[in-house]
């Protein structure tokens, strides 16, 4: 069976780690035109370096949970293209290969000028690029108004899934958000898992509501039965 599966910050955020925006709107206290964007990078460097290097030691001590685990077991059952919103590290480290992370990660370095990329450190500011020397290094996040990471191979995912599932996602934020439109205009079967239904529910055909890590071991246990 071919499975593609979106998660989001809600399953991050059962490690202990933020979600993207809390009260107000606000990320971790920032606007994210402040810190989230091309144009906040080249209007205040400093700030945006800030507040990455403030997130990076977060993610690092955060450790996988529930829905980590079950999700790289489904692998070992399932054709699964395991698709994540987040900038953390924590599919990895919960034992998934080859995720694709279409915002970018927060252990990742990038080089504004030449597109290098290389482990990010403790901190980026006034790093240069071991590439070309030039002082261009940003965190390797994929920012609002730029274009996701591995779109091509996502979509082709989706056109030939069997099931689609997103975890823990608000179904704000695009293109991630028309994923499941895409899955079931293809014919596959969609799922929503999330604590709430998100504001894009109409586009999946079942709904499993509660926390990832209830809900989604027992989802990967009814699939991995049906290998």
């Amino acid at each position: 069976m071919r499975v593609v599966v979106l998660t989001g910050a809600g399953i991050s955020a059962e490690s202990g780690l933020a979600t993207f925006r809390g009260a107000g709107g606000l990320w971790e206290g920032h606007a994210v035109e402040d810190v989230a964007t091309p144009e906040a990078f080249a209007r205040d460097p400093a700030l945006v370096h800030r507040f990455y290097d403030m997130r990076r030691p977060r993610a690092k001590s955060a450790q996988p949970n529930a829905v980590h685990r079950a999700l790289a077991r489904l692998r070992e059952v399932h054709d699964l293209t395991l698709v994540t919103q987040n900038v953390d590290d924590l599919h990895d480290r919960g034992g998934a290969n080859d995720v694709i992370h279409m915002h970018g990660r927060l252990d990742g370095a990038l080089c504004a000028g030449c597109g290098h990329r290389w482990p990010a450190p403790e901190s980026l500011a006034g790093l240069l690029c071991p590439a070309r020397g030039a002082k261009e290094a940003r965190p390797d996040i994929v920012w609002f108004g730029e274009m996701p990471y591995e779109m091509d191979r996502i979509l082709a995912a989706l056109e030939a899934c069997d099931v689609f599932a997103a975890i823990g996602t608000s179904g704000q934020v695009y293109p991630a958000a028309g994923f499941g439109r895409i899955a079931a205009q293809a014919g596959a079967h969609t799922v929503e898992l999330n604590l709430d239904r998100s504001a894009i529910s109409r586009d999946f055909h079942e709904h499993r509501i509660g926390p990832a890590t209830e809900t989604v071991p027992a989802w990967v246990e009814e699939l991995s039965a049906r290998a």
